[in-house]
């Protein structure tokens, strides 16, 4: 399993996140995401699920640490709130 540390992208709903990756992990890698964000730290298990071109990878979120799942779910609603914000669906 590979571990990984970074900001998380706009492109993350309840269950796929969209990063830039330096270097791309194949599909099915299953990976340790560990992401700092102002609602607080958010630690999930997650496998990759497709490339896109440019080194971004769609990963699936397998399993969140329970004490984080808040933090995920007041992020999501601040994402959610910004796209609103600059009028995207």
């Amino acid at each position: 399993m590979v571990g990984m540390k970074f900001h998380p992208s706009r492109d993350l709903s309840a269950g796929v996140l969209l990063i830039a990756a330096p270097s791309p992990r194949p599909v099915d890698t299953k990976a340790r995401l560990d992401f700092p964000v102002q609602e607080g730290q958010i630690r999930a298990e997650a496998v990759v699920r497709y490339i896109e071109p440019g080194n971004r990878l769609g990963f699936k979120f397998t399993a969140v640490i329970e004490q984080d799942s808040p933090h995920l779910a007041a992020l999501l609603t601040r994402l959610r709130s910004l796209s609103r914000s600059r009028g995207k669906p």
